[in-house]
């Protein structure tokens, strides 16, 4: 079989975790030539992961520039990602999640008649607001993908519900628990604390979360602080000025409050691993944990993840200070409680997500005549 040029779009610090493994797999088949753009729609926390991965970015579109509205950074991505799908003859488009490069990645495929295919498909919380613009993003591209590769069961019947091509749907599981069951495995990382205290690793970084929310979350922190002596909170705090400017506020100067740069992948399994719970906005957080057998205490209104919640293994408790305190005290306060919070499987996968992914493709690229014009 001739090659086939399979073009992986990047943009954020969670698509390289999650394209990471595919992009490997990819690699080191026959069939496939792969080939890696980066729009940087997260330029800082994009390097690092690359690095850390060792991927090897051909094109970088390095599309972040100030005070950048989500029309500006859309149609700038859609351009450059036409451009290299063009000079590449790309025989397929992959991406994963549902940011504004996914979107742009997808339209452009689209518009070039490419296959785009979907990974971690099927994610709802069936409210534009909630998050947005991400749910409006993922449910446009699921009505011009040609795959759909759902990380779970309910994922699938989503689409199905939408009246998906049921043909056009895998369950592949996440290719976030590839990643981090391989990390695991080569850093052997156990899932137990490495200390007897109990420190609570606090991750917040959503848009909808801007402003009075935020400001509620923190303050909620440095009261649970306040009241529990043997509490540690370890925060990485995001870059963005929104975010900033009120952990300044209420998180500074606390002894027991670490409030840390951005972590590299590595050190933030290692800061999960040495937790004793868990408070996210974070989807990509509300995957890993269950594996590592960490509570989750999800700070938003809704999940587009409910499997973890069904599951009992986390909880969602939206952004009010006193819910915020009073959940997370009966965590702390009762053993019986969180012990029920921990689980020896994932609903999200068992690792081996990226393989089925590249089978699904392998198998399709096999069947069908090579038609796009490889000729120099």
């Amino acid at each position: 079989m001739a090659k086939r040029t399979v073009l992986c779009i990047i943009g954020t610090r969670p698509e390289v975790i999650k394209m990471a493994p595919l992009i490997r797999r990819l690699q080191n088949t026959e069939w496939a030539r792969c080939v890696v753009l980066a729009t940087a729609q997260h330029r800082e926390l994009l390097d690092q992961m690359i690095l850390r991965f060792n991927i090897h970015v051909e094109y970088d579109l390095n599309l972040m520039s100030k005070n950048q509205t989500l029309s500006e950074l859309a149609a700038q991505a859609i351009l450059g990602i036409s451009e290299v799908i063009t000079k590449t003859r790309a025989d397929v488009v992959l991406a994963q999640g549902d940011t504004t490069s996914v979107f742009a990645a997808a339209l452009a495929s689209f518009y070039n008649n490419v296959p785009f295919g979907h990974v971690e498909a099927g994610l709802r919380t069936n409210n534009l607001q909630h998050p947005f613009p991400e749910e409006g993003t993922r449910q446009m591209i699921a009505r011009i993908s040609k795959w759909h590769f759902a990380p779970t069961l309910r994922a699938s019947s989503q689409l199905i519900n939408e009246g998906i091509d049921e043909a056009s749907i895998y369950v592949t599981g996440n290719t976030g628990i590839d990643t981090l069951v391989e990390t695991m495995s080569s850093l052997h990382l156990d899932t137990e604390p490495v200390s007897t205290k109990k420190t609570l690793l606090l991750t917040v970084h959503r848009r909808e979360s801007f402003g009075k929310p935020l400001c509620d979350i923190f303050e909620a922190i440095k009261i649970l602080v306040e009241r529990y002596p043997d509490l540690h909170v370890m925060y990485p705090v995001h870059p963005n000025p929104n975010i900033l400017l009120p952990v300044k506020q209420f998180l500074a100067n606390h002894p027991r409050i670490n409030l840390l740069p951005p972590q590299d992948y590595f050190q933030f399994l290692d800061l999960m691993r040495q937790s004793y719970l868990i408070l996210t906005d974070s989807g990509g957080v509300q995957e890993e944990a269950p594996t590592m057998k960490k509570p989750v205490l999800v700070l938003r209104n809704t999940t587009e993840r409910p499997e973890s919640v069904e599951a009992g293994i986390s909880k969602v408790i939206g952004t009010n200070r006193d819910d915020i305190i009073r959940e997370t005290s009966l965590l702390l306060d009762s053993f019986a409680a969180y012990s029920a919070m921990r689980t020896e499987d994932s609903p999200y996968g068992d690792g081996h997500a990226s393989m089925r992914i590249v089978e699904i493709l392998s198998r399709h690229f096999r069947s069908t005549p090579q038609t796009r014009n490889k000729s120099s």
